[in-house]
């Protein structure tokens, strides 16, 4: 046993990111018998990247801020008061804190006519293809699983969200949930292709899908390199997670939140941020190909840790730009949508297809 347990703290510290900010720290931590697993585990560098940075720790800091911002942002821009009923003192700064503790304290109602089991199970289930891109997107030498297809495996795993969500709609049995998912089909298939098409351009112009050959060859930003890549993506991205003007799979005004209108208490909240964590998985691959990804200037105090800082901060940045568009445009209809998604919509992305096909040959 004692060997065996040797054995596994020899593997971890094997591969333990490098941080000589807090290095003496560690130093001192890894003579304690208890804690020095426990230390050696969370800087093993594919942990580190999964649960802590850029994974599931910075998922949730991150869930915590878009709500509050999104919601200031558009408070300051559309000249309404935003949400100052909880700690004043701080602008409401802990709203989104609030609205979590509410959805899990409250009760969360099954109704008879639902399909029980896969109402129950399929929000928990949903998360599976949001946070397996995780594991394949690197920050620096920062990576839970390196591949050179990991680009491919990261859309494959997106491709699949929207299924759940079909899915959850399907399992609620209600003529309401039942048309917001067949509007998530229909805004499945009208940015999926060109979404893909966008992602294959990329592909082609830097000759790989491995994220280190495509940070290496990024000598300028690749949204100058193929701007309208860079465009069907951002657009496929609002598409994707039901982002005004592309509000439609829920609708509130028609269909009270579409496929997730049966659902409340923990199971809500779950349900509720699917699509700001698909937007955060998507915008980190957004970043990888359109924004140079982890490069930035290094500090040297924070060793390994600078590439998945530079990841993050220019992550969020994006996200935060795009939550403007929320505030601006009034939604389109489904018909609108579908009439985009397979003309100009399409047409760019196959554009964009030659240029980066071109600039791949060239460079």
């Amino acid at each position: 046993m004692i060997a065996m347990f040797d054995l596994v703290m020899q593997i971890l510290k094997s591969n333990q990111i490098e941080i000589p900010l807090i290095q003496p720290v560690v130093d001192s931590l890894i003579e304690i018998p208890v804690l020095n697993a426990l230390v050696a585990l969370i800087l093993w560098r594919p942990f580190f990247a999964v649960v802590v940075m850029p994974g599931l720790l910075v998922l949730m800091i991150y869930l915590l801020y878009i709500i509050w911002f999104e919601r200031k942002l558009t408070a300051r821009i559309q000249w309404r008061v935003g949400p100052l009923e909880i700690a004043r003192p701080l602008r409401g700064a802990i709203q989104a804190l609030a609205d979590g503790l509410r959805y899990f304290f409250q009760e969360a109602i099954v109704h008879k006519e639902a399909h029980r089991p896969y109402f129950i199970q399929l929000p928990i289930l949903a998360f599976i293809p949001v946070l397996l891109p995780i594991a394949f997107i690197p920050a620096g030498n920062v990576v839970g699983i390196k591949t050179p297809y990991a680009i491919q495996l990261i859309v494959a795993f997106i491709s699949l969200i929207p299924i759940t969500i079909v899915a959850i709609g399907w399992a609620s049995n209600s003529r309401f949930a039942f048309v917001g998912s067949v509007r998530e089909a229909l805004m499945y298939v009208a940015y999926e292709i060109p979404f893909i098409i966008a992602v294959i351009s990329m592909i082609f112009l830097y000759g790989s899908g491995d994220p280190y050959v495509v940070i290496e060859k990024q000598w300028i930003p690749g949204a100058f390199l193929n701007p309208l890549a860079f465009l069907v993506f951002l657009i496929a991205m609002l598409m994707a997670t039901s982002r005004l003007p592309f509000e439609i799979p829920e609708a509130d005004q028609e269909i009270a939140f579409g496929p997730f209108v049966e659902y409340s208490g923990i199971l809500f909240g779950l349900v509720m941020v699917l699509a700001y964590e698909k937007l955060y998985v998507m915008a980190l691959l957004f970043t990888i190909l359109f924004l140079g990804g982890w490069s930035g200037p290094q500090i040297a105090l924070l060793g390994d840790l600078n590439a998945p800082i530079w990841l993050v901060i220019k992550t969020l940045v994006a996200i935060s730009i795009i939550a403007i568009v929320r505030s601006m445009y009034a939604r389109y209809r489904i018909d609108q949508a579908l009439r985009m998604g397979f003309s100009w919509f399409l047409a760019l992305s196959v554009l964009a297809l030659v240029i980066g096909a071109f600039i791949g040959m060239v460079i």
